[in-house]
């Protein structure tokens, strides 16, 4: 069970890595990066449908294995991101760039690996519901609005973390509508903060640093949903030195790794416009 698990796992990040890098080509690859713009370009619709694909054959494989051995491997999408990516702007894939993505996977894996499973029921009152989407809103806001001053890969990875906020704050409200008690306008808040964050990262996928808009992403989604499970479910976090020192540690692994894709991770070529 927990070698099929495995497998689904795995098949699910590599549908969501090759989405993800359907997408990020087409939204580099026009001047109108929003979603009403977007939704018309066939190749973009694709890179949703494997997205799904891919969340799907997660959410599988979280019935057939444990949590500590599924989530690590969805981890892999950020390494199987990378060459999907290549292979659509017909380049080879760094050996810089692989080097960082593994850095920043082993991170990732680390501080999964140092999270308690949390068994009850999550329970989300009216009031804890409203300061979990103000919470994300206002971080993810001041993250766009400091996105708008910085360099191209700081501007990619600062909005792909606005994205990742808001993803967390859905994921964590998912969490409650799936397994605890909440209100019934729960149901209408969820698609609020995922429609804003799917708008936010294609215009993060717009500035070309495909790397570091797929790696923040991927750090700041576990770890929003993480800090609000914390503060507003009761769920618990790392303790113990040698947890805290793990956790510690993977966050310098994910922040070297970071930096060193936004070095080595290339512009993405924009097609359309340069044949102009």
């Amino acid at each position: 069970m927990t070698v099929s698990a495995v497998g689904l796992a795995l098949l699910g990040s590599l549908f969501f890595a090759f989405g993800a890098a359907l997408q990020q080509f087409e939204a580099a690859s026009t001047t109108h990066a929003g979603l009403r713009h977007l939704i018309r370009r066939p190749r973009w619709l694709l890179g949703g449908l494997a997205i799904a694909v891919g969340t799907a054959l997660h959410i599988v494989a979280l019935k057939y294995g444990p949590l500590t051995v599924v989530q690590p491997m969805g981890v892999a999408s950020l390494l199987f991101a990378l060459p999907c990516a290549a292979a659509l702007q017909r380049r080879r894939p760094r050996p810089g760039e692989l080097a960082a993505a593994a850095v920043i996977a082993i991170g990732l894996i680390g501080l999964v690996l140092v999270v308690p499973e949390h068994t009850g029921d999550p329970h989300l009152g009216t009031g804890g519901a409203v300061a979990l989407l103000a919470g994300a809103a206002t971080a993810s806001l001041a993250l766009w609005i400091a996105a708008g001053r910085a360099s191209p890969a700081v501007r990619a990875g600062l909005l792909a973390m606005a994205a990742g906020v808001l993803y967390g704050a859905t994921a964590t409200l998912t969490r409650v509508l799936v397994d605890g008690s909440w209100e019934p306008w729960f149901l209408l808040a969820v698609p609020m903060p995922a429609l804003i964050a799917l708008a936010l990262l294609q215009r993060a996928y717009a500035v070309g640093h495909f790397g570091v808009s797929f790696a923040a992403l991927q750090v700041a989604d576990p770890l929003t949903a993480v800090a609000f499970g914390a503060l507003l479910l009761g769920e618990p976090l790392p303790t113990g030195t040698a947890s805290t020192l793990t956790a510690l540690a993977a966050a310098a692994l994910i922040a070297a790794g970071t930096v060193a894709l936004a070095r080595t991770s290339p512009m993405t070529p924009r097609p359309d416009l340069t044949a102009r």
